[in-house]
């Protein structure tokens, strides 16, 4: 198989027919060996109906039904695990990654590169959307080390040798984007035009977005430790610096001490202390997780696919 295309499917049912005809009216002029990897997350529509219907229709489609909702990052796991083919494109189920931009990537790819991201030219997002991307992709860059371009998301072309090592990488907490970007090889990007969703809402709320930074950001840095550590000592010399004033006060002044200081430090070591304690538990808790070895997803159901494909097997 030269081209695989792994889709994780989340509300994305109405879109289905769409979004398949678009793939292969783009991919059967550049190449007629491919596949469609669909991933059903366990989405609350009739996804998984509509998979049926499509896997019946065309051999090529393959499909994956995950047995709870485990997340995009991880649905997309599941579908590099079952991808045969020697390079593996990966792209949203929202037609807001344009299947027309498939032969652009494939192309590049061709050229001898192992990774080429789709660089998303005037994308289609809110202000408070790109806001809290730039803000993100800031603050992570900054405390893990690992550059990253803003514009540039899951969707581009993955050569075998970068799938095989993503699928080797061991971390229970899944960011594609960001664990692909740690594994080097020869990377290129190709801008491509964003569009518009083409129904629903997206369903990262704000809240799903944190949990994913936080997520991110403690699997691939330790530097929220060094900053506790950091705190830490800013608050012994601060703390050195009060004895030295009130040894001094005492000694030139009769005014009887308030209370305003003592209760003001207290609450302010205290609350650093829980704070510390935080970031210490966040990382205890990641380890936890991780030692557990629970398996990164489930899969209840396939179509198309045989158990020689099943990775565990």
């Amino acid at each position: 198989m030269e081209i695989s295309v792994v889709v994780a499917e989340y509300k994305g049912a109405s879109m289905m027919d769409e979004l398949l005809e678009r793939i292969k009216r783009s991919l059967e002029p550049v190449t007629s060996d491919f596949e469609l990897i669909l991933v059903n997350d366990c989405s609350p529509d009739d996804t998984w109906e509509c998979m049926k219907r499509v896997c019946a229709q065309d051999s090529r489609i393959k499909g994956l039904n995950l047995s709870r909702n485990f997340g995009e990052n991880y649905a997309i796991t599941a579908g590099l695990r079952y991808a045969s083919g020697d390079f593996v494109i990966v792209m949203d189920c929202d037609l807001q990654n344009r299947p027309e931009d498939l032969p652009a990537l494939i192309a590049k790819a061709r050229e001898g590169y192992d990774i080429v991201y789709a660089r998303r030219v005037g994308k289609r997002f809110s202000i408070w959307r790109r806001f809290s991307s730039k803000a993100y992709h800031t603050v992570f860059q900054w405390l893990s080390g690992i550059r990253q371009d803003s514009a540039v998301a899951e969707f581009g072309i993955y050569s075998r040798k970068v799938v095989d090592q993503y699928n080797r990488l061991p971390e229970c907490a899944r960011s594609f984007s960001s664990l692909v970007s740690t594994l080097g090889f020869r990377t290129s990007t190709v801008d491509v035009s964003h569009a518009d969703r083409r129904d629903g809402e997206s369903s990262y709320t704000l809240g799903k977005l944190l949990h994913l930074a936080s997520d991110v950001i403690i699997s691939n840095s330790n530097k929220p430790l060094k900053i506790a550590v950091g705190l830490g000592t800013i608050m012994v010399l601060f703390s050195i610096v009060l004895i030295i004033y009130s040894i001094i006060e005492h000694f030139s002044t009769s005014l009887p001490a308030g209370f305003s200081s003592t209760f003001i430090s207290i609450w302010f070591v205290g609350g650093m202390n829980i704070f510390i304690l935080g970031i210490v538990g966040l990382y205890v808790g990641r380890i936890f997780d991780q030692v557990k070895g629970r398996p990164l997803f489930i899969v209840s159901d396939t179509l198309n696919l045989t158990d020689s494909g099943n990775p565990f097997k």
